[in-house]
């Protein structure tokens, strides 16, 4: 289920990135368009915080599907 959830928000990451251009190249509202490429850079960091593997070789997520700390 987690993985699902994950895979969302990278999808809706890359939308807010295309939506973002599409606003600034249509209104030439920059200071909307930089905060939707915020967001999404907080979503991909967020997400990488969960899949990218620690020191001891394994990810957050890993530990969290197998219920260990």
């Amino acid at each position: 289920m987690l993985d699902t959830v994950l895979s969302l928000v990278v999808l809706a990451a890359a939308l807010l990135l295309f939506g973002a251009y599409m606003l600034w190249k249509r209104t030439g509202n920059m200071k909307n368009a930089a905060l939707m490429v915020v967001l999404a850079v907080i979503a991909v960091v967020n997400v990488m915080i969960w899949t990218v593997p620690s020191a001891d070789g394994e990810a957050p997520l890993d530990k969290v599907e197998r219920g260990t700390r």
